[in-house]
C-alpha cells in the first residue's frame, strides 16, 4: 500500500507542483516559483533542507501543537507529526490539502495520522483560532507573501504565551535550488518583520543550511 502512494506522490509533483506556498501568485512575475517545483520532485531535498535538524531548532514539541504553514506534500508535517502532539499542516491550494488527507488516511501510522490535522487557509489569513497553536514553521513561503506585517500579527495571535515562530528561506545568493534570487527575503529584512510583529528573536542562523537561514523567534507578551 505504502509503494502504491509513494508512486502516486511520484505522479502528483510530475503534473500538479508549481511551487510552493506561492503567496504572490502572479502579481511579481509569471516565474515568481521557477526553481521551487524540483525542490519537490528532488527526493535530495532531505540533504539539503535538513528537516530533523530545522525541526530540532524548536523547543521540546512532544506536549505542542504546531502550525506547519505553507505544508505542500507534507514534507515536513509528516516529520512534525512523529515528535509534536498535534500539527495543522495548512496550504492555500485544495489540492494539496487533500492530498496530505489522502496521505493521513493511508500512509501514516495509527499514532501518527490522528496528530494531522491538513487545513485550508488563505492568501492572507493562516485562519487559525486565538491560543490554538504552541508553535508555527514557516519554510519556503514567508518571501511569496503579499502582506507579511499583517500575516505575521495572525500568526501571533495564534501563538500561547511565548509560542515560537521559525522561519526558513533561501539565502540571498544564487544556490542550485531556489527561485530566482531576485525575490529572495534578505535575512535581516525577515528579521524585521518579526521584530515588529510582536516577537522577540532567540536565533539567526546561516550556517546549519547552505542553501538557506533560519530565523527562531519567540512571541513577546
Amino acid at each position: 500500500m505504502k509503494l502504491f502512494y509513494l508512486l502516486l506522490l511520484a505522479a502528483f509533483l510530475s503534473v500538479t507542483i508549481t511551487g510552493c506556498f506561492d503567496f504572490e501568485a502572479s502579481s511579481k512575475s509569471d516565474h515568481a516559483t521557477d526553481g521551487l517545483s524540483d525542490d519537490y520532485e528532488d527526493f535530495g531535498r532531505v540533504i539539503w533542507q535538513k528537516p530533523d535538524q530545522v525541526i530540532g531548532l524548536f523547543s521540546d514539541l512532544s506536549e505542542k501543537t504546531i502550525a506547519d504553514i505553507g505544508a505542500g506534500t507534507g514534507f515536513f508535517s509528516k516529520r512534525l507529526a512523529n515528535s509534536a502532539k498535534k500539527v495543522i499542516a495548512i496550504d492555500i491550494d485544495e489540492r494539496f490539502i487533500y492530498f496530505l488527507d489522502s496521505i493521513r488516511i493511508n500512509v501514516l501510522s495509527e499514532e501518527v495520522k490522528n496528530k494531522l490535522e491538513p487545513r485550508l487557509a488563505k492568501m492572507d489569513d493562516p485562519l487559525l483560532k486565538a491560543g490554538e497553536t504552541d508553535a508555527v514553521l514557516i519554510v519556503n513561503t514567508f518571501m511569496y507573501m503579499n502582506d507579511r506585517a499583517n500575516y505575521l500579527k495572525k500568526v501571533r495571535e495564534s501563538l500561547t504565551p511565548n509560542g515560537e515562530i521559525l522561519i526558513v528561506d533561501f539565502k540571498e545568493a544564487w544556490t542550485p535550488v531556489g527561485p530566482p534570487v531576485d525575490i529572495r527575503l534578505p535575512l535581516k529584512k525577515a528579521t524585521t518583520y518579526l521584530e515588529d510583529a510582536g516577537f522577540e528573536i532567540i536565533k539567526k542562523d546561516k550556517k546549519l543550511l547552505e542553501y538557506q537561514y533560519a530565523i527562531l523567534a519567540r512571541k513577546k507578551e
